[in-house]
């Protein structure tokens, strides 16, 4: 694709506040990088990616209001992590991470354990052990 081509349309990328980079001619003939707002079709996978990221975080979200997953499970489901992937970014074994998504050990668990995850989730200790706030959390559209 030539430089002048290179999609520009609004949508996902937050009104143009996140570009992506695309690869393009240039008028000599060379690949120069060019920013780009969107792309139509991009745009419209991704709104739908998030849309089952959503769908997948309500689920879990009932869960924790039943008591059968932890705060953690939610965290994990809303920054688009699975075990292995929270695993690796705490340091916790993927076995004690299995654990920990159960409400049950989330209650036993130490203040520097609930630190790690929260530090990975970039919130609080507060904010990952108040169960309300996961209750009365409403999805950002």
């Amino acid at each position: 694709m030539k430089i002048n081509e290179v999609p520009q349309d609004q949508g996902f990328m937050i009104e143009g506040k996140i570009r992506d980079v695309c690869y393009a001619v240039d008028e000599n003939g060379h690949y120069t990088k060019k920013l780009s707002t969107g792309w139509q079709p991009k745009n419209e996978a991704m709104v739908m990616a998030w849309d089952v990221v959503h769908e997948r975080v309500e689920e879990v979200r009932s869960k924790i209001l039943l008591g059968e997953l932890s705060p953690i499970a939610f965290y994990m489901e809303l920054n688009v992590m699975d075990v292995s992937i929270l695993a690796d970014y705490t340091g916790i074994s993927k076995f004690k991470v299995k654990k920990h998504l159960k409400m049950k050990k989330f209650k036993e668990l130490a203040t520097e354990v609930i630190e790690k995850y929260a530090n990975t989730f970039n919130i609080s200790v507060e904010e990952l052990r108040d169960v309300e706030k996961v209750k009365d959390f409403k999805q950002a559209k």
